[in-house]
């Protein structure tokens, strides 16, 4: 891979180039109180000057006495929300003279004509993991979605690796962070001193390499891929929490009983907070529902919780009737049986369900407990 470095205004020049591509380009800006992920017109939407500070069931936005780009970490969205959208239709049946009219099984499903070309600008290593897990839920398998399969074809992504540690992140200890090592087009780190605010970018792909052309850069020094290492490691070290998971899957399998379960379940509000902002959730429910005048009628797909009475309910009830039990079922999914699914945990560090639990429940916390309490 080809590392070269271009000056902070050069981030204007790339955010321009996609678009002459093409692409649509998401990416990080502020909007109610929170970064979020939405369309960018220009360089100037990012959260340019803004950071973020995060703990257990808080996050606040602050300001920066700089103007640094991507001093923050990750809010409460995930780029899931563009390719496994929360709502999305499956297809529409029509009544007319001859009957009710059903879409060709041998078609697509409806989808937007063109199909958009994304560029998703400033995706974080723990969510290029995220992504990747879901392509193996979604792609991986003899059975393959071909409506996150039409989304996610073609995605360029410029990943941005990270120089400070938000409050609940623990990516280092799941292999997912903080520095972007595949699945980017472009990866960038942003260096910002008192006199020189530049960016070292690394080329990930050809596609990657072409668009770097039309940006005035310089070959990266040693010296640059120097300053990284330290970035990343300094990173690192200012995580303050970690998952250790060895042998996890087995403890998990072995503690269905553990009194933990009750301890948590007593504070759970089964919100579904924390798999509305996970970027790996994937349950989902499917709707039918008609027009008033009763000529069409929709099969839409909505994002769903396990954390839900009626997800697990089948003929004469739900399965999942407690929150201990709903609680001990996420957890041990994202760490246990999604590991036999799919090869990897479902967690990829973010930390997100920490910060956004309105009790602050913390899963590394409970990990914890468990593996040191074991009956």
């Amino acid at each position: 891979m080809k590392n070269f470095i271009f000056e902070r205004a050069e981030l204007d020049n790339l955010v321009e180039t996609l678009k002459r591509r093409g692409f649509k380009v998401i990416g990080p800006t502020v909007r109610d109180s929170a970064i979020i992920y939405d369309e960018l017109t220009d360089a100037n939407d990012l959260p340019i000057g803004w950071t973020d500070e995060q703990t257990n069931g808080t996050y606040r936005l602050k300001r920066r006495d700089d103007a640094a780009v991507f001093a923050w970490t990750v809010g409460p969205q995930s780029w899931k929300k563009f390719l496994f959208p929360p709502i999305q239709k499956i297809f529409a049946t029509h009544r007319s003279t001859k009957g009710l009219d059903f879409p060709n099984s041998k078609k697509q499903a409806p989808q937007e004509s063109p199909p958009i070309k994304y560029a998703f600008f400033g995706v974080r290593s723990c969510e290029l993991n995220a992504i990747a897990i879901q392509d193996k839920v979604f792609l991986g398998g003899p059975f393959i979605d071909p409506l996150y399969q039409r989304k996610r074809t073609g995605v360029f992504i410029v990943a941005i690796n990270c120089n400070q540690a938000g409050g609940t992140c623990f990516c280092a200890s799941m292999n997912t962070g903080p520095k972007a090592t595949t699945g980017f087009d472009l990866a960038l780190t942003e260096i910002l001193s008192d006199k020189h605010h530049y960016f070292v970018v690394e080329a990930g792909t050809e596609l990657g390499e072409d668009i770097l052309k039309n940006v005035k850069c310089t070959k990266a020094t040693e010296e640059n891929l120097a300053t990284i290492k330290n970035i990343t490691e300094q990173t690192v070290t200012q995580m303050s929490r970690s998952l250790d998971t060895a042998n996890l899957k087995n403890i998990l399998y072995q503690s269905s009983e553990h009194p933990r379960w009750e301890r948590t379940a007593s504070l759970c509000l089964t919100c579904t907070n924390c798999t509305m902002v996970c970027p790996t959730c994937f349950c989902a429910t499917v709707e039918d529902v008609t027009d008033l005048a009763g000529k069409q009628a929709d099969r839409i797909r909505k994002w769903d919780s396990c954390f839900t009475l009626d997800f697990s309910y089948i003929h004469g009830g739900s399965v999942r009737t407690s929150t201990k039990a709903r609680y001990r079922q996420w957890m041990t999914h994202k760490l246990a049986s999604w590991v036999d699914q799919f090869g990897t945990f479902g967690c990829v560090g973010c930390g997100r369900c920490i910060t956004w639990c309105p009790v602050g429940i913390d899963i590394t916390e409970e990990a914890r407990a468990i593996r040191e309490n074991q009956p």
